[in-house]
């Protein structure tokens, strides 16, 4: 039984030492490629935020704003499948100016408000859509992001870029440390689809004014693991 259990521990330290011994055979370096492309779609958020004495007054005002808000974007072509309820809430509005006396606060109204977050995929309407649901009571906005429809083409050019990069440390890695790259034993790859341009604006026709679409970025990254040649 010793005999076995001898054999047992030498066979598990050997076999810790052979893998530290692989573990510690090779060049492993990270790569990162970008790609640059124009987007051709955008994601915002608009809505309507109304504020009155009552709470019935209150949704009133927000149902009547959106029920005329969803058929304008209908008429302008955006897709049922593009428009979507994202935020929809009814709240007090308190008043808390006695709070350091030690009085509750009192209910001075109520807030309430409706967000649809509508995906646009031509943006030559962007600024068209945007001039009619505010025209016809949005003016509520709570973000923009462009994006790419499909970023198949970036993606493939950001991970060639990436094992180019990796290549390159690796390379330079070796030199420095006087050995031969071998063959590849591993890649693992983390990639990044379009990184969009966040915009966040007080108001609706600020937003309008302010808006440059520029570039969305498409990022790759790689982790390779190259053997040293004999």
């Amino acid at each position: 039984m010793r005999l076995i259990k001898l054999t047992l521990a030498l066979w598990f330290a050997c076999g810790q030492i052979v893998n530290a011994q692989q573990m510690e055979q090779g060049v492993i370096v990270s790569g990162e490629g970008r790609v640059s492309v124009a987007p051709d779609m955008a994601t915002i958020t608009l809505g309507v935020r109304e504020t009155a004495d009552t709470a019935k007054e209150a949704m009133s005002k927000v149902t009547e704003s959106v029920a005329q808000i969803l058929p304008r974007l209908n008429e302008l072509g955006v897709a049922a499948s593009d428009q979507q309820t994202s935020n929809f809430f009814l709240r007090p509005v308190y008043d808390n100016r006695l709070k350091d006396t030690g009085t509750p606060p009192s209910v001075v109204a109520y807030e309430a408000g409706n967000s649809v977050t509508v995906t646009v995929r031509d943006l030559t309407q962007l600024g068209v859509m945007l001039d009619a649901v505010i025209d016809v009571g949005a003016n509520d906005f709570n973000g923009l992001e462009f994006g790419v429809q499909d970023d198949s083409d970036a993606l493939a050019a950001a991970r060639a870029l990436a094992v180019a990069d990796a290549r390159s440390r690796a390379t330079q890695i070796a030199d420095a440390a006087e050995i031969s790259l071998g063959s590849v034993l591993r890649i693992t790859e983390n990639s990044f689809g379009p990184q969009p341009l966040g915009k966040q604006m007080s108001s609706m026709r600020a937003m309008e004014d302010a808006i440059a679409t520029g570039e969305v970025d498409v990022q790759a990254q790689v982790t390779i693991t190259y053997a040293i040649a004999p």
